[in-house]
């Protein structure tokens, strides 16, 4: 067993996210192991680009609203608690709601990510479908 140092938080690039996001590394494997685990905070508003992993992802909302789509797809809204998954090569982009912060453990394998182009105002402000129904 071995107690892992933890990395500082570090702010995630504007070439990939719009609006302001930071990652906490939980676990970063080393060969043969290929895991990937980071707790990522998005400030209200921010999002990432359009991007697809080689293996897929998947994220567990942990805290506030995450807004979550794959290309040609409806805009997701989820919750606490649930846990979206984007097979291999998808494309999809995943962010916070406009008025809410939002922080999701994010898990991948392998540092394979194309990154693509940047989310419009106008698309990420699309119709949404929640993944819960509201009073």
């Amino acid at each position: 067993m071995e107690l892992l140092k933890r990395p500082p938080t570090s702010k995630l690039p504007a070439e990939w996210f719009t609006g302001d996001a930071y990652a906490d590394v939980i676990h970063r494997g080393e060969a043969p192991s290929r895991m990937r685990a980071n707790l990522v905070r998005f400030t209200p508003g921010a999002r990432t680009a359009w991007h697809s992993h080689a293996l897929g992802q998947t994220l567990h909302i942990v805290e506030g609203v995450a807004l979550v789509q794959s290309r040609g797809g409806d805009i997701i809204e989820a919750h606490p608690g649930d846990v979206i998954h984007t097979p291999p090569g998808e494309e999809h982009w995943h962010g916070a709601s406009p008025d809410q912060f939002m922080v999701h453990l994010a898990l991948w394998e392998t540092d394979d990510t194309t990154w693509l182009e940047h989310v419009p105002d106008d698309d990420y402000n699309g119709p949404r479908v929640s993944t819960r129904t509201r009073p």
